[in-house]
């Protein structure tokens, strides 16, 4: 490990433990809170995670102001169970409208800028089992108690499988395969990051609404990217939440997810100048799976889009602006 990437982790990695309710509730102070998730068909999950943060931080302990469901265009009863739980659902194609309809987990973070209000926005993934508020408690210490921060990313352990077939350390393949050696190849200064891509992280909005949001699977590692572009390496920290327990991908679904972390990577590298391009990736991706009568072949295109700033977007910045 580089001597500045060992100096980061003793001073900007902690532990949820640490920052216990009554720390954040004194250092809170007039500073507004907005905890968002991102949701598509996650029925099953996303109502108990609602519940265990309404209850804990809204209700029992004022921490949080806003808890916000972007519904990412669900066919179940996502929307009506996140009510239900007492979230306040907003639909992802009636944010922003005149933006245009965009695809993809990025999308839903990006449009959840405009419907919020808080300083500090805590993202959880609404597919999480086994949930705990000290994900957002934990994210957010680093936060509420020094300034120079401006990035919280979740670690944590990831088992792979549920039950008797859960293997410990086994989750978290594609950070492993793809993310984490791109990032030790191009940036070793984050290589000392745990969870590049893990959906729980924390932010300043002063800081969030001047990144571009990629829509699509390189999400957190984009936003991973321009933050220490942005602001460097010290604006970022770490808070071990636990364990994440989750719905896992098929090998299929995660080959897509990699050619996107591939894709945003190769943005970021051209973009931030640490490379020249000499050609144009291709944003087709060939998979192949057996059947009956041999291989079945599928081409999909994995190509990354992306928003703007949205501190670019006028009908935002007319949200944001003072009234005289």
């Amino acid at each position: 490990m580089l001597p500045e990437v060992a100096s980061w982790w003793r001073r900007r990695t902690s532990d949820s433990a640490d920052w216990p309710l009554d720390i954040l509730l004194a250092a809170k102070g007039a500073t507004r809170i907005s905890v968002v998730l991102p949701a598509r068909d996650e029925e099953e999950t996303v109502g108990g995670i609602v519940s265990a943060i309404r209850t804990a931080l809204v209700e029992q302990a004022p921490l949080v102001d806003e808890l916000v469901v972007v519904d990412s265009r669900s066919t179940d009863r996502t929307a009506e169970a996140a009510a239900a739980a007492g979230a306040e659902v907003v639909a992802q194609d009636a944010v922003l409208p005149e933006m245009g309809r965009l695809s993809g987990k990025g999308e839903a973070l990006w449009k959840s800028l405009a419907v919020t209000t808080g300083d500090l926005i805590v993202f959880v993934d609404a597919d999480l089992r086994a949930f705990t508020t000290s994900y957002v408690t934990g994210l957010l210490g680093p936060l509420l108690t020094d300034p120079s921060v401006g990035y919280v990313k979740g670690a944590y352990e990831r088992p792979l499988g549920h039950g008797e077939n859960r293997v410990e350390g086994g989750g978290g393949r594609v950070t492993e395969l793809v993310a984490r050696p791109l990032i030790n190849l191009h940036w070793p200064l984050l290589s000392g990051v745990m969870q590049p891509l893990g959906g729980e992280y924390a932010g300043r909005r002063a800081l969030l609404e001047r990144l571009p949001f990629v829509t699509g699977y390189g999400v957190e590692l984009g936003l991973l990217l321009d933050v220490f572009q942005d602001a460097g390496l010290d604006a970022i920290a770490q808070v071990d939440l636990g364990r994440r327990e989750h719905a896992h991908q098929s090998t299929e679904a995660l080959g897509a997810m990699s050619a996107q972390i591939m894709l945003t990577a190769w943005s970021r590298l051209q973009r931030h100048g640490r490379m020249l391009p000499l050609e144009t990736p291709s944003s087709a991706l060939t998979q192949f799976r057996r059947g009956p009568g041999g291989y079945d072949i599928n081409v999909n295109d994995v190509s990354v889009g992306e928003r703007p700033p949205m501190a670019e977007v006028p009908a935002y910045a007319a949200m944001r602006r003072p009234v005289p």
